[in-house]
Formats: C-alpha cells, sequence, structure tokens
C-alpha cells in the first residue's frame, strides 16, 4: 500500500456539524468527495462594489426553509464555474471564511448556490478536505447535531 502524500488531520463522517464562526452558523453539513467544492445555500445572491472593493450580499437559511433567514454581506474572493452533479455549468460567487470542524479550524471557500431543495445548506468537497479522511459508513464523528 502506497503511503499518503500529507498527514491525516481527522478522519470524518459522511455527514459532520460544523460552525462558519465568521458568520454565526451551525449546521449539518453533507460531506461529498465527488464534489471539488465547496457550497453554501443562498439566496437573493448580488454582487456590488463599495469602496474601490467587490462585495457580494446574500441570505441564508441555516436550518431550512423555515428557519430565520440570516442576511450577510462579505467581500467576494472569486468568481469560477461550477458543473454540479447533474451537467449544469454555471457562474458562482465564492466567498472565504473560516470553518470549524471539532477541534478544527481552517478557512474554507463556498461557492453561493440555492441549496433550499437540498436536506444540507452546507456541502464539503474535496479542496476543503485536504488532511481528511472520510469514513463514508460513519456520522457526526467530531460532534451531534
Amino acid at each position: 500500500m502506497k503511503e499518503l502524500p500529507y498527514a491525516v488531520k481527522a478522519v470524518i463522517g459522511r455527514r459532520e456539524m460544523v460552525t462558519l464562526p465568521q458568520l454565526g452558523l451551525s449546521f449539518c453539513c453533507k460531506v461529498d468527495t465527488g464534489a471539488r467544492t465547496s457550497s453554501l445555500h443562498a439566496e437573493d445572491i448580488e454582487s456590488f462594489e463599495e469602496d474601490g472593493h467587490v462585495w457580494v450580499s446574500f441570505t441564508t437559511r441555516a436550518g431550512g426553509p423555515t428557519s430565520p433567514a440570516h442576511p450577510f454581506k462579505l467581500h467576494l474572493h472569486d468568481r469560477r464555474q461550477v458543473t454540479s452533479s447533474n451537467g449544469q455549468a454555471e457562474w458562482r460567487y465564492v466567498i472565504r471564511t473560516p470553518m470549524r470542524l471539532g477541534e478544527l479550524e481552517f478557512p474554507v471557500q463556498l461557492t453561493l448556490t440555492h441549496r433550499g431543495n437540498m436536506r444540507h445548506p452546507m456541502l464539503l468537497g474535496r479542496r476543503a478536505m485536504r488532511g481528511l479522511l472520510v469514513a463514508p459508513g460513519a456520522t457526526f464523528l467530531h460532534g451531534e447535531p
């Protein structure tokens, strides 16, 4: 068996509780090794320029469609084309924010997209999982919901 090309920071399950401390949000996140980028549910997404910087404003609902809306205004990190699992390509705004997963905290890039019809408001993709191993048969290894 080959050696891993990195040191393992943690083993995570297919679902984990995460916190985005900058946004003051905590929720159940789906871990998806098939997705390259991570995504966060967002509504009313708009970009704008202010003080010579590009910003993005959006609203998210951490607990599903009936939960309260949380409005945000953050620096726009990037804009990139993402191909969804059904093969549709779309341009998405990208934010960068710290993420806490159990004892770990690290920056994560999140594309903003409407995930209102999905079970989880956030999907954690491969780019954010560097140094993590996934146990697909396990859930909530770093804290119960």
